[in-house]
């Protein structure tokens, strides 16, 4: 895997730190994030949108990263358009 690091949440302590990295062999954004409480991951289990099947895949997790990471998110996305991330 070959991951390129776009940034941390600035105000991380020494026990936290969300992060947001692109994978450049797969094309992925790859986030490192909080855990949600029992009461998000309950809600976003039983989200219901047409065609796919109710609650969290086996292999899938539900993340939380704050607001404050929107520009590194845009990088990210950028990153993966440019041909010289490829």
């Amino acid at each position: 895997m070959s991951l390129l690091f776009i940034g941390i949440d600035p105000h991380t302590g020494d026990k936290q730190s969300p992060t947001v990295w692109v994978d450049q062999e797969k094309q992925e954004l790859v986030f490192q994030g909080w855990q949600p409480g029992p009461e998000l991951k309950a809600e976003c289990a039983a989200f219901e949108v047409p065609g796919h099947a109710v609650g969290i895949p086996e292999g899938e997790a539900v993340i939380r990263i704050p607001a404050r990471m929107i520009d590194m998110v845009r990088e990210a996305c950028n990153a993966l358009e440019r041909p010289d991330v490829r």
